[in-house]
């Protein structure tokens, strides 16, 4: 198949997901053609089955805001037409659903009809898409999409329950390739990061309000008080300052490292012992499933999809949003017990491999070619 995919080209966890599932695609045979503003930053090799095509959007004085979706949709419908794509897939109901909606409608002038599949991957459901200003246009790019996905049973109930939808939701989850998490560095020296008898904890996101980046902070200053410890903090986002600031108020930034985005987390994870995901929502939880792919217990929130990743008492604890204190004692609990800790690791890279890349991406190739033949048969018809 010739497929088409539409993402954002960045560190959040929609961008990655697409990113991976057109490389393994791509190794199944497979050409894959990536069309956005950036090449997606974990897209490191083309080929003959992997392109990139930038989307340039044209500055014009007349706009306040340059309308990205047109420049979307006009080179969706170049790309169609010069190599022959098959089948949209587009990540992000907004703008992505709507810009493949237009390019659709252009195509059928020609009688080239490129079916669409949706994934709804968060926040494009829970934030962005239920403000009273784009729902009405969430609402019809999912309805006008030919099949949908939610990265979770979470997601999919909060679309159902937020928005009028006609189509079918299926469940695709996230996904990772366990082969990248199985850690034989010889330049990776633990000591680069703590000393022997501290303790490694982790967290990565994009240090947005809706992570409660105060309260891995504060977990970690209650932490820090039991035993020698060290936090790892990786990404960017407008939490980041305050959270610099707290570990200063709290005197703990010597043992807090502030690491901005990075390419290297199996590097950052390798020798982490304690991962922490406290999220207001997560739609499913993707850093925590890195996390575990590398053998790394997760202390989270039990909200959204996050249960259906990090299970209870299993691969980690859950604990409701805002207790501080019981992530705390969780994580106190799991840290300080090393025995307890060896199981939960090897409990955690065991949940991860439920969700390895080989189980998954075979369910997106039955979407594509069922999507495929039922168009074709519209067609006919």
């Amino acid at each position: 198949m010739k497929i088409g995919i539409v993402c954002y080209p960045t560190f959040g966890g929609s961008g990655v997901v697409a990113t991976e599932l057109g490389l393994e695609l791509s190794k199944r045979g497979h050409t894959i053609h990536f069309i956005t503003y950036n090449q997606p930053v974990r897209l490191e090799l083309l080929g003959n089955n992997i392109h990139y095509h930038e989307v340039n959007v044209p500055e014009y004085p007349l706009f306040h805001y340059q309308p990205y979706e047109l420049a979307l949709s006009s080179k969706l419908v170049d790309m169609v037409k010069l190599h022959e794509i098959e089948i949209f897939h587009v990540h992000y109901a907004i703008p992505h659903a709507y810009a493949a909606y237009m390019a659709q409608k252009i195509l059928l002038e020609d009688n080239i009809y490129l079916p669409i599949v949706t994934t709804l991957h968060g926040t494009d459901i829970t934030l962005v898409g239920n403000h009273p200003f784009y729902k009405p246009a969430v609402t019809f790019s999912i309805n006008k999409s030919d099949a949908v996905t939610a990265v979770s049973q979470s997601l999919k109930d909060d679309t159902l329950r937020l928005f009028n939808i006609k189509k079918d939701i299926s469940v695709v989850t996230n996904f990772i390739d366990l082969s990248k998490f199985n850690h034989g560095f010889t330049d990776c020296q633990r000591a680069m990061m703590a000393n022997d008898h501290e303790k490694i904890i982790t967290h990565i996101s994009n240090f947005r309000e809706v992570k409660r980046i105060p309260d891995v902070i504060n977990i970690f200053y209650n932490v820090q008080k039991e035993l020698p410890a060290k936090l790892m903090m990786v990404g960017e986002g407008p939490e980041r300052e305050p959270a610099e600031q707290l570990c200063r108020k709290l005197g703990i930034s010597d043992k807090v490292v502030f690491f901005g985005n990075s390419n290297e987390i199996d590097r950052i994870l390798c020798f982490s012992d304690l991962f922490l995901l406290p999220s207001e929502t997560e739609s499913f939880g993707l850093s925590a499933l890195e996390a575990m792919a590398s053998g790394v217990p997760v202390i989270s929130s039990n909200t959204g999809g996050i249960p259906e990743v990090n299970e209870d008492h299993f691969s980690g604890f859950l604990s409701n949003v805002g207790d501080v204190e019981a992530m705390s004692k969780n994580a106190i609990k799991l840290l300080k017990d090393e025995s307890l800790l060896d199981k939960f690791k090897l409990n955690a890279r065991a949940q991860a491999e439920k969700f390895d890349i080989h189980n998954i991406v075979p369910q997106y190739e039955a979407i594509y070619e069922e999507t495929l033949k039922s168009c074709m048969h519209t067609q006919k018809a």
